[in-house]
């Protein structure tokens, strides 16, 4: 067997992963995305072990543990997606705003907003 096929087609795997990965809005999806690219690595790691007669077969080792933490992730990814989609009524990755980091508050903007002044010379202009 060439070594070829199997790498591009985890070539392929994985580009359609990032893919969905970088376009996708919703959070199922992205999570999906995130199991192709694992898959991408899963099946060349296994066509490397194959390619290279490990007598230890470690490709397959350590291709049996990125199985158990991809269910790890999915199970806990999954979980958090049902509850913000719970609270929230949508799983949109971009509506997800709260939960980012943001700067220190302006003590006059009580809402957050950010439509004063946001550096120390520009409050400083606005004052004189």
């Amino acid at each position: 067997m060439h070594l070829a096929y199997p790498a591009v087609l985890a070539a392929l795997l994985f580009s359609v992963g990032l893919y969905g990965v970088l376009a996708r809005r919703n959070a199922i999806l992205v999570l999906m995305s995130v199991e192709l690219m694992l898959n991408a690595v899963n099946l060349n790691l296994v066509a490397f072990d194959v390619w290279l007669r490990d007598t230890l077969h470690a490709g397959q080792a350590l291709t049996l543990f990125v199985i158990v933490i991809a269910a790890a992730e999915i199970g806990i990814g999954l979980a958090i997606v049902l509850l913000v989609y719970r609270n929230r009524g949508s799983s949109d990755v971009d509506r997800l705003t709260d939960l980012a980091e943001h700067g220190p508050r302006d003590p006059h903007d009580p809402q957050g907003e950010g439509d004063g002044p946001s550096a120390p010379e520009e409050k400083a202009e606005a004052a004189a």
